[in-house]
């Protein structure tokens, strides 16, 4: 990784920049991270754990002399950002980003990064309902699936140089279009955040005396940030209005099953759906 890059600039050292942070340092001694923060609590617990090297608030001085700048801020603070340090970017560099949306993300760098900065939009899936420098692990990305997004004006070398480093992390990479991705993420990981939060909603005072293992499980990532969420959904608004859509023609083939009492029916939807999970995660124990 070394040869790749010598010098990693993360600009938010939560969860996922401070486990990008831990993860280069424990592979690649050389190269050097630096940690930008807008709290000064933020830097010092990231310097702290060992997750970068030196630490600022300034993030023209954070970039200066980088070779790959990561943009691992909240969703809705990514493209004004991105907008902000342009002009501070060295010729040369790479930059990525973090963020769980791409279309918009993606569009707005590529209008705003000056000549000779490469952008190239990425999304670790990985992390969880937790966040913050605390919560970082060098192995986070092991095994995982990143994506990255490039499009018609993303830098062949560039791409090859930044799918290297993510597979140093241990991650998996997957290209998909922006638009892609935004649409499989709204399915895959949006939509069960919704659906999720109005399981939630829809339980009464008294249920919750009686709520188990599956309900808690089912339920999981309703925990996670309300306004990292806000973001997530507003910036892939259409993607996730077609899941929601598909999943509610969904529930409703349930819904008549069990009002009609076509046991038939029920049983055909319930298979193909248990089916289809265990496809998915075989190895799983079975639970409550």
């Amino acid at each position: 990784m070394g040869q790749l890059f010598e010098r990693v600039c993360i600009v938010g050292v939560g969860l996922i920049g401070g486990s990008m942070g831990l993860a280069v340092r424990s592979r690649e001694k050389t190269c050097r991270v630096v940690g930008v923060g807008h709290r000064k609590t933020s830097i010092d617990r990231a310097l702290e754990t060992g997750a970068i090297d030196e630490g600022t608030l300034d993030a023209a001085e954070g970039i200066k002399d980088a070779d790959l700048v990561v943009l691992a801020t909240a969703v809705g603070l990514i493209a004004r950002l991105g907008k902000e340090i342009a002009s501070s970017l060295p010729k040369g560099c790479i930059v990525t980003d973090v963020g769980s949306t791409k279309s918009e993300i993606v569009a707005s760098l590529e209008a705003v990064l000056p000549a000779g900065v490469h952008f190239v939009g990425g999304h670790p899936i990985a992390g969880s309902e937790q966040r913050g420098i605390d919560a970082a692990r060098a192995d986070l990305f092991q095994g995982k699936v990143c994506v990255l997004t490039p499009t018609p004006r993303t830098d062949p070398h560039a791409m090859r140089r930044l799918a290297d480093f993510w597979t140093a992390l241990g991650a998996r990479v997957v290209t998909l279009s922006p638009v892609e991705h935004d649409a499989t993420l709204a399915r895959t990981s949006h939509l069960p955040h919704v659906a999720a939060a109005a399981l939630i909603a829809s339980l009464r005072s008294p249920d919750t005396a009686f709520a188990g293992t599956g309900l808690r499980d089912t339920t999981r990532v309703a925990s996670g940030d309300v306004e990292l969420w806000c973001d997530i959904l507003l910036t892939n608004r259409d993607a996730v209005l077609d899941a929601m859509n598909v999943f509610t023609a969904e529930m409703e083939e349930l819904r008549r099953a069990v009002e009609t009492g076509d046991r038939k029916q029920l049983a055909s939807l319930l298979a193909a759906a248990r089916a289809r999970r265990d496809e998915l995660w075989s190895n799983d124990s079975p639970s409550a």
